[in-house]
């Protein structure tokens, strides 16, 4: 007789839910913690260790081919889970924890779930050594001291994703929409970003118009940036 299994049944949450017990539970361990950085959902750092945790409604393959990834990167990798909706859905997720732990901790990988905003450690990383990337470590951690603060909420899409050079883009326009054209020196000179010339002349995100040579000045578009990001740069000048 074959066995027939009833298909998950997915939680209401989202993933951006289950992004601030996460970061709670990892700031009680000391950990400073940001979203999106890299192709990592959440990055908490402590000293030297660096730990990362992949958010994903259902426990499956996908998740841990994510974990997988990260794991030459950072020290330590969780994968974190909503716990589904649904006495049945979570009676099965129930049951199912165990061989879900087992899997995880053969893989080197810790297991968290968030059932009602509530967070529960399974399993934390058992020691696993996979080949380490020191280059990609150092661009990860790079991106990490280079932003000002958390404002990426992890597992959300809604708006793009603000990096360090997002920030350094955003500071320019902020200048340039207080004074007007200027030179690109003098746009360094004023936001301390060294790279100013190059995100100018760059443009990457449609943000800038050129002027004459040397000289921009704000596109419409900048402007625009420059209310929907009001809380980066708010952010930005309290942090300096």
């Amino acid at each position: 007789m074959t066995e027939r299994t009833e298909p998950a049944t997915i939680s209401r949450q989202r993933e951006s839910d289950l992004y601030g017990p996460v970061k709670r539970h990892l700031e009680t361990l000391g950990y400073t913690v940001r979203g999106e950085v890299g192709r990592c959902d959440v990055v908490g750092v402590s000293g030297d260790a660096m730990v990362a945790v992949e958010l994903k409604l259902v426990f499956g393959l996908p998740v841990l081919y994510q974990a997988l990834r990260r794991l030459p990167s950072v020290d330590l990798v969780y994968v974190a889970v909503a716990v589904p909706d649904g006495r049945k859905a979570r009676g099965n997720w129930d049951a199912q924890v165990p061989d879900a732990v087992r899997l995880c901790r053969m893989l080197g990988v810790g297991l968290l779930s968030v059932r009602d905003r509530t967070l529960v450690v399974h399993a934390d990383p058992m020691p696993y050594q996979p080949r380490k990337r020191p280059k990609l470590r150092a661009r990860l951690l790079s991106e990490f001291v280079r932003r000002t603060g958390d404002h990426n909420l992890g597992g959300t899409t809604k708006r793009a994703r603000v990096t360090a050079y997002r920030e350094d883009a955003l500071a320019c326009a902020s200048v340039l929409a207080r004074s007007g054209s200027m030179k690109g020196a003098a746009v360094r000179d004023a936001t301390g970003v060294q790279r100013a010339s190059n995100i100018l002349r760059a443009d990457v995100y449609g943000w800038f118009e050129k002027v004459s040579r040397g000289t921009y000045d704000i596109a419409p578009a900048g402007r625009s940036a420059l209310e929907q990001y009001a809380d980066v740069l708010a952010s930005r000048a309290a942090g300096r």
